[in-house]
């Protein structure tokens, strides 16, 4: 006869709890599945299912009663780690939004709004056409597996209850705002040059021609001229979102090795 102590139960417990708090957390933080749109029945289904495919192929977590005081310290850490985690590849993806932004401003377009399914909120159009590209070609080279990957294998680079969680995974974070701004300005450096040399052609226009009404003609050009930008660089866009995915996997695996 098969007997079952509460010491294996609890253990059993623990094996699958400890993990699924920091892939919950992570999932409620990392790009796309954080989306507002996506039911949290979904979400915690699929938290489930990670953490019970992995589990058996991750290091066994500290023999720690989960309804104690110190197994409610560990699964808040574990939250903590997946929700830092996911925070550091939002971190990285907020330049895809900040190039359009960029490109909405220079082309005057700031002002027409678009309802965004992912965030639940109004969004320009320009930044929503460019982060929805940017999350097709996130879903082209299989980025969503990549991000589940990483979250395996940071269960081996900071096993559950045997690494401490200090202060220098945030000042990580911190320092991925300045990847926001420069990765966000390369991305719409094309479109940005390209309406900067129309506004100087324009100004230049309106000294010689004071009589011509500059807010008639300069709208429609501005315009005209960013789209046209827009749809050439497109085709160059893959590389540096590409370079961009890299390096939000490398912010991730950074947070689970930033430890003492």
């Amino acid at each position: 006869m098969i007997t079952i102590g509460s010491a294996q139960l609890d253990a059993w417990i623990a094996a699958y709890f400890f993990p699924l708090a920091r892939i919950l957390g992570f999932i409620s933080a990392v790009p796309l599945w954080s989306s507002a749109s996506i039911p949290v029945r979904v979400k915690i289904m699929l938290g489930v299912g990670i953490a019970v495919a992995i589990a058996p192929i991750i290091p066994s977590p500290p023999s720690v009663q989960v309804g104690t005081l110190k197994g409610l310290a560990v699964m808040v850490e574990q939250m903590l780690i997946g929700i830092a985690m996911g925070f550091a590849a939002k971190i990285v993806f907020a330049a895809i939004d900040l190039a359009g932004e960029y490109i909405g401003f220079q082309m005057g377009l700031n002002f027409a709004t678009f309802y965004d399914p992912l965030n639940a909120s109004q969004t320009p159009v320009t930044t929503e056409f460019i982060s929805l590209l940017g999350l097709l070609v996130f879903l082209s080279i299989n980025g969503h597996l990549m991000f589940f990957a990483t979250l395996a294998h940071s269960f081996s680079a900071m096993p559950i209850g045997g690494a401490f969680f200090g202060n220098s995974v945030w000042s990580s974070l911190a320092q991925l705002g300045a990847k926001i701004f420069a990765t966000g300005l390369l991305l719409a450096l094309p479109v940005i040059v390209a309406l900067m040399i129309i506004n100087i052609a324009l100004g230049v226009l309106t000294r010689a021609a004071p009589q011509l009404n500059l807010f008639a003609l300069g709208f429609p050009l501005t315009l005209t001229g960013g789209f046209i930008t827009l749809a050439l660089s497109l085709n160059y866009l893959a590389t540096p979102l590409q370079h961009l995915f890299e390096f939000a996997i490398e912010a991730i695996l950074g947070v689970s090795q930033a430890h003492p």
